[in-house]
């Protein structure tokens, strides 16, 4: 039984969040390395792009709450994501048009473009300050748990409740979808061949009648998704915060870094490498050795490595380690 007890309390504090969150950063490192596998550039404007997608979301979920539109118990803010993203697509499709075309007309070099993303991303924080303003926003309404963990613990006769908040199963559902779609557009679809090959080689692309500026409007079209579904779905988990997109930009380039850069399956691997690493560093194990060790072993301290206030750290430290001992990643992507 306590060791029953034990697993619930990993799953509720370690795996379901890490689930959540590994989703998210999947999708988030998914634009990254779609950038870079077509467009050749690290671009340092993502995070921003998540937040902004986010804020569009939440700009149209106050629409549809003033009109009385509701999907309960499911959050407003899920039927909210198709117009926020249309909204995106315009946005990255703009940018691109007067800021991203111009360098690559002129042959730039990676890293002039790295410098433009830069003062992309300045300037899309301003932008997002002026419309929905520096504040905390609050994007969950409708039911906020699946399972609750009283209900749990009845079901059970467990004493550790397992609690499911609804923005997590829709975090990981929304994630799979996606992906699967991702996938299967880029496998099947003509247009995903194309933007494969474009990857590939891009001379030879060319050579082959593959239209680069077709290429380069769907590559920023899939981005803009990925991003909005990605900022929309972390806002909803732990709450719209426009600063915290800035930070969430180091484990978004540490998962598609640590996967391998370019490379789709590898930007999923390393998300969930990534989260699932926060999470466990920064947990107090101390409630579960309490249950599994015997009781002469119970620690008197919470047993945490890290406190939550360096989780950023951990992605910081494992981008490093990888950048020294595998520059690839895990499944052989290009190298920086």
């Amino acid at each position: 039984m306590d060791l029953l007890n034990g697993l619930v309390v990993l799953a509720n504090y370690i795996i379901v969040p890490g689930l959540a969150y590994g989703s998210q950063l999947a999708l988030g490192a998914l634009g990254v390395t779609l950038v870079y596998g077509i467009l050749r550039f690290s671009n340092f404007a993502h995070g921003e792009t998540m937040s902004a997608g986010a804020m569009f979301a939440i700009l149209f979920m106050w629409l549809f709450q003033s009109w009385g539109i509701s999907v309960d118990p499911l959050p407003t803010v899920v039927i909210s994501l198709i117009p926020a993203i249309v909204c995106m697509i315009a946005f990255l499709l703009v940018t691109d048009r007067f800021v991203y075309r111009f360098y690559r007309k002129q042959k730039a070099k990676p890293v002039i473009f790295l410098v433009a993303s830069t003062g992309v991303m300045f300037l899309t924080n301003g932008f997002i300050r002026f419309i929905i303003g520096p504040d905390d926003q609050n994007v969950s309404d409708g039911a906020r748990f699946v399972m609750k963990a009283r209900d749990f613990k009845q079901w059970t006769g467990l004493n550790e409740g397992l609690a499911i908040k609804t923005s997590q199963l829709i975090t990981v559902v929304a994630a799979i979808v996606i992906v699967a779609a991702l996938f299967w557009f880029l496998e099947r679809t003509k247009s995903g061949k194309s933007m494969r090959a474009y990857s590939d080689n891009e001379n030879l692309a060319l050579l082959s009648g593959i239209n680069p500026d077709r290429v380069v409007m769907i590559a920023w079209t899939l981005t803009a998704v990925l991003a909005t579904v990605a900022g929309t779905l972390y806002g909803l988990d732990k709450g719209y915060k426009p600063f915290t997109f800035l930070q969430l930009l180091l484990p978004l380039f540490a998962s598609a870094i640590v996967g391998g850069l370019g490379s789709p399956v590898g930007a999923i691997i390393g998300g969930f490498v990534i989260a699932f690493s926060e999470v466990t560093i920064t947990y107090a194990f101390k409630l579960f050795i309490t249950y599994v060790a015997p009781d002469a072993w119970a620690p008197s301290g919470l047993v945490q490595l890290l406190s939550t206030d360096y989780k950023f750290a951990v992605s910081f430290v494992i981008l490093v380690v990888v950048l020294v001992v595998m520059p690839t990643g895990i499944m052989r992507g290009r190298s920086l």
